[in-house]
């Protein structure tokens, strides 16, 4: 659940959790995001990021079932991606993501860059079928039950909308309607799969990170946006890296959006790079800082070592992140991907009504009387 930046609002939406939340700095720019698929506009954004122990999520009801699960299977992978014209502006991004803080209180800065708003779009596979998919696009639409005998058959899929990206650090955080960690036999309201993690579950509380049965290995091809891939993003002012962890088209799209709108704190070998890396299984979940879109893309942070992921649910409070680290370009990170992240497009092409149709028939009924 995206909770209210203000104190009273906490208290009454955000009730249903007895462990403190994340509260994403969600600013007011990346808020009109859910009503709009791409837009120019000059904002600021304001915000501490918390720590959780649980993975209370956004709220829209139950998404995603819990019946059938089958294995992982090659099915083919998805196509790479196109970009199309939109419009572009400039934005300003404010505020501090704190490093320990857990109300979600806000603080300021004084920090801006221009951003690009270029709204690329790409072909994703999901269950026999391919589907566009957007940055800044608002998600939503249908959501549909997996036919039998398809991977995953007999669960949900889409149905969940941009202002609803958001998870925590938890693990299985950022699916609508569920506030526990863990990810197995869930449904997909973003239509693509969580992120599995390479290791071992060592002690029976942090077997749910490593569960490869259901998604297959990173590699796995037929993953919706393909293998999973990660690209750095390093601060030229504290050598703070930050990685996004994705599957190959999220990842590749967002880097120019990261590239474009957080230049003005990253080094210029982040600014140039075009190209994702792919998987290794050199970044860990307990580095995690930020969970999207239904546990499918991470924000991790080198040197970052939260043990509480390890230890049994809402047992242990999230570790506070590192003091020194660069927080201007940490808020710009999870402002850009809030904003941008790649969501299923809602709606068929062309679907906007055409009133020319409605003008002509008034025309002849007109010309008959």
């Amino acid at each position: 659940m995206l909770c209210p930046l203000f104190e009273f609002q906490r208290q009454q939406l955000c009730s249903f959790t007895s462990t403190p939340m994340f509260i994403p700095f969600f600013s007011r720019r990346a808020r009109r995001a859910g009503s709009s698929s791409s837009s120019s506009s000059s904002s600021s954004s304001a915000g501490k990021s918390g720590t959780s122990s649980s993975s209370s999520s956004s709220s829209a009801g139950k998404s995603g079932g819990s019946s059938s699960s089958s294995s992982t299977g090659k099915s083919g992978g998805s196509s790479s991606s196109s970009s199309t014209g939109k419009s572009s502006g400039s934005s300003s991004t404010t505020g501090k993501s704190g490093s320990t803080g857990t109300t979600g209180k806000s603080s300021s800065s004084s920090s801006s860059s221009s951003s690009s708003t270029t709204r690329k779009t790409s072909s994703v596979s999901f269950g026999g079928s391919t589907k566009a998919a957007s940055t800044y696009s608002s998600g939503g639409g249908k959501s549909i039950t997996i036919a039998l005998g398809q991977l995953f058959g007999g669960r949900t899929a889409g149905g969940a909308t941009r202002n609803q990206v958001f998870g925590t650090r938890a693990y299985g955080s950022g699916y609508p309607g569920y506030y526990t960690r863990g990810v197995t036999q869930r449904g997909f309201p973003f239509w693509y799969w969580p992120l599995v993690w390479s290791g071992i579950g060592y002690e029976t509380s942090s077997e749910y990170l490593y569960d490869t049965t259901e998604y297959g290995q990173p590699d796995n091809s037929s993953r919706p946006g393909g293998p999973m891939a990660t690209a750095a993003f390093q601060s030229n002012s504290t050598g703070t890296t930050f990685r996004l962890v994705a599957d190959n088209n999220t990842v590749t799209d967002l880097m120019t959006d990261i590239a474009s709108n957080c230049s003005q704190f990253l080094t210029a070998a982040s600014i140039n790079a075009t190209l994702p890396t792919p998987f290794n299984g050199t970044v860990d979940p307990e580095q995690v800082v930020q969970y999207y879109r239904a546990s499918s893309v991470a924000l991790t942070l080198d040197g970052y070592n939260n043990t509480a992921v390890f230890a049994s649910e809402n047992s242990t409070a999230d570790v506070p992140l590192p003091t020194g680290i660069d927080t201007n370009l940490l808020e710009c990170l999870n402002d850009t991907i809030g904003l941008a992240v790649p969501l299923i497009n809602g709606g068929p092409r062309g679907s906007t009504p055409d009133f020319r149709l409605g003008g002509l028939l008034l025309l002849l009924l007109f010309i008959l009387q």
